[in-house]
């Protein structure tokens, strides 16, 4: 069993019951008032979510207080004790080595009558202190110790997926300002580049330092650029909704063909890294030629398609007009979107 000088201002009572991780403590009767004093720094006593200390030889057990007062009591205590401010419960945390590093989860467990003692801004600096400097960022301080600054390891954070929850007004927004202004330090952090999908404009104003606005209906009187997306960079649904129009499945499938083809072409002229001809599909972003897109449409559309003699059965070509020379008078320009020259027309089912 611990002991402590009876005197020691950061003592508040005993563990009383310990099942795995939950410890029930019992507080000395000079504590039941709530507050104490270390080194003229007031402590609250039994406040949700504050920390305690519980020392085993040369490691320290730090947990969380959970409940307060009666319901946290062991229940063949409760009738014992009727005055449930008495009692907290706490959740084990993590411990604090002989190196003064704090670490999450516990290697042992405290035992009946050990001290529990308040968490100072000592400890708490042990808790919340970083290891490397460059790996963290600070995002405020800490409510119970406002010259303890409250830090994030970056590279879990990056590497994480990663939430910021919390009520209207509670600061989310003003604490993602925070860790962008932190990360895009161009100093501490000179290849790190950030992404923000603004979709109500809050953080264009807080990082209008160092940070490009892409918008729409650009303002370039506050330094805005119009935001464009080139049309290959769309997926095969929302480029034909917005080129061309609604087509039934056996059309589709035609035009999806068509830009398929078209961007395997594109790979040949220029390979891409990471793409190839046995990979790509119609919502691959390979640029293509969306002038010869219509051009092909165009013959496939209205051109009457004759077998080429010798050939086999599926291979054609248009029927061009033919001048006196025997060659066809327009071939068709796909970047002047100038037509071929077709003896009739005909509809083979493209669109």
């Amino acid at each position: 069993m611990n002991q402590a000088m009876p005197n020691d201002p950061t003592l508040i009572g005993t563990v009383q019951d310990v099942k795995g991780a939950t410890v029930t403590v019992e507080l000395r009767n000079e504590t039941v008032t709530g507050l104490s004093f270390v080194n003229g720094e007031g402590y609250r006593i039994g406040q949700v979510g504050s920390f305690v200390r519980i020392p085993m030889g040369f490691v320290d057990l730090y947990g969380v207080v959970s409940q307060v007062g009666a319901g946290a009591a062991p229940v063949r205590e409760a009738e014992s004790y009727p005055y449930g401010n008495r009692w907290l419960q706490v959740q084990l945390v993590g411990e604090g080595t002989g190196r003064g590093r704090f670490e999450r989860g516990v290697s042992q467990h405290p035992t009946i009558d050990d001290n529990v003692h308040i968490v100072t801004e000592a400890d708490l600096r042990a808790i919340y202190g970083p290891g490397e400097p460059d790996d963290f960022v600070s995002v405020g301080h800490l409510a119970s110790a406002e010259s303890i600054p409250a830090l994030i390891d970056i590279n879990k954070l990056v590497t994480r997926h990663s939430a910021i929850v919390g009520t209207t007004g509670t600061g989310k927004s003003t604490t993602v300002a925070g860790l962008l202004t932190s990360l895009s330090d161009s100093l501490r952090y000179p290849s790190a580049r950030i992404i923000i999908l603004d979709i109500h404009g809050e953080y264009g104003k807080a990082l209008a330092d160092r940070a490009k606005v892409f918008r729409v209906s650009a303002n370039s009187e506050k330094g805005e650029v119009p935001l464009q997306i080139p049309f290959w960079a769309l997926n095969f649904e929302e480029l034909l909704t917005i080129a061309i129009g609604k087509f039934n499945d056996s059309q589709s499938g035609a035009v999806a063909d068509c830009i398929v083809a078209l961007k395997k072409e594109s790979l040949l002229n220029q390979p891409r890294e990471g793409a190839s001809a046995e990979t790509i599909t119609v919502d691959s972003p390979v640029p293509f030629c969306l002038h010869k897109m219509w051009l092909d449409l165009h013959k496939r559309e209205h051109h009457t398609l004759i077998p080429t003699p010798g050939a086999r059965a599926d291979d054609v070509e248009p029927a061009y007009v033919l001048g006196d020379n025997g060659q066809p008078v327009q071939l068709g320009d796909a970047m002047s979107s100038v037509a071929s020259a077709v003896s009739h027309c005909q509809n083979n089912g493209a669109g």
